[in-house]
């Protein structure tokens, strides 16, 4: 039986969870995965972003418990209770985006025995939709996939991203690879950064129970990426353009004041993505499932509508 995982239920606003555990990834990192029993509709593989945790997903999956689905939620590695990857445990940081598929391929074993039979769809945000992406790609089964401003493309222009690139070994062999990217601020300190420099969520309310949750529970805490993360992150998104979309029905939204993803990547990806459709959604930030009631309510109802019409 695997090991029991924390689980803060005071921060979560979340049903109990079935089990919280510890899974290992191939090559020994520790991961955390959450699972919610499967509804008579199926299970949720929620893919999280960076720095999220799986407790942020509790309202989340509130709902998707309302709706008739299960849900499971994982902290990649390297943020929430996972091993960190570094000996500064608020640098988010990866060497190469594979790496990821590590942890999809633990994640994968872990649903595979606790609902081996439900029906299964995929839930990602920004980073998670790059992850979730590659791995639908790679054969992950799932009947729908829906994605929430998935980083597909980052916002830089091509003259950075080339350069980056390029910059890449010689960055790895004199480990400034593993400094923070330039410009750092307290925008990515969420624990400290005031809702009105934020570029997540146009909801005060919201934001305040995201901030309340790092701030009660430090150990959550994650900062600003490395620029080895950022280098992965541009080669894995260069590499993702060059391939066709996965046989997967698929839901998209992003919003007209996105800062922190590409959203011509995600008009690219989905209209190449013949049983996909992709919304906008007017006023929205980066996370839409966080947002105001409106756009949180309208995305959530487009991707229960994609599940359900995906029954097997």
């Amino acid at each position: 039986m695997p090991d029991t995982a924390p689980f803060f239920a005071d921060i979560a606003d979340a049903p109990p969870p079935h089990s919280v555990i510890w899974t290992q990834a191939e090559g020994g990192t520790k991961l955390r995965v959450a699972l919610w029993p499967a509804g008579p509709k199926g299970m949720v593989a929620i893919f999280p972003g960076r720095t999220e945790v799986i407790e942020k997903y509790g309202r989340v999956i509130t709902d998707l418990a309302a709706a008739g689905y299960g849900a499971a939620a994982i902290d990649w590695r390297g943020q929430g209770l996972s091993d960190r990857l570094t000996d500064r445990p608020l640098l988010g940081d990866v060497q190469d985006f594979a790496q990821f598929q590590l942890d999809v391929a633990a994640y994968r074993k872990v649903l595979d025995r606790f609902a081996p039979d439900a029906p299964r769809f995929v839930l990602a945000h920004s980073m998670g939709g790059c992850i979730a992406l590659r791995a639908l790609i790679d054969g992950f089964p799932a009947q729908a996939a829906s994605f929430s401003a998935p980083m597909w493309g980052l916002p830089l222009n091509s003259t950075t991203s080339r350069a980056i690139a390029v910059m890449r070994a010689a960055l790895r062999m004199s480990r400034l690879d593993q400094r923070e990217v330039p410009g750092a601020g307290v925008e990515f300190r969420l624990w400290e950064n005031p809702f009105d420099n934020n570029e997540l969520t146009g909801d005060a309310e919201t934001y305040a129970w995201m901030q309340a949750q790092v701030q009660a529970h430090t150990q959550l805490r994650l900062g600003a990426p490395s620029l080895r993360w950022l280098a992965a992150a541009l080669a894995e998104t260069a590499a993702l353009q060059l391939l066709p979309a996965p046989k997967v029905a698929a839901f998209c939204g992003v919003g007209t004041r996105e800062k922190l993803v590409s959203a011509p990547a995600i008009e690219g990806r989905m209209a190449g993505w013949p049983n996909g459709r992709l919304e906008v959604y007017q006023g929205a930030l980066h996370e839409l499932l966080m947002e105001r009631a409106a756009t949180r309510d309208a995305f959530l109802r487009a991707t229960l509508a994609l599940f359900d019409a995906n029954q097997p």
